[in-house]
């Protein structure tokens, strides 16, 4: 659950870049948005193999 609230918070903390970057054009907020993304990717990732295994486990 910890790696799920980060992901939530990581998602909150990128949503002031977004707003920059779609409704300002600030392109530094959109590299800022990518690297975000791409964290996230990451982590929902890392939450995808511990549930699977945790999964798997209870068997």
């Amino acid at each position: 659950m910890e790696k799920f609230t980060k992901l939530k918070e990581l998602l909150a903390s990128v949503e002031a870049d977004a707003e920059k970057f779609y409704n300002a054009g600030n392109s530094a907020a959109g590299t800022r948005v990518r690297k975000a993304m791409q964290d996230l990717k990451v982590l929902a990732q890392d939450i995808r193999a511990e549930v699977t295994e945790k999964k798997n486990s209870a068997k």
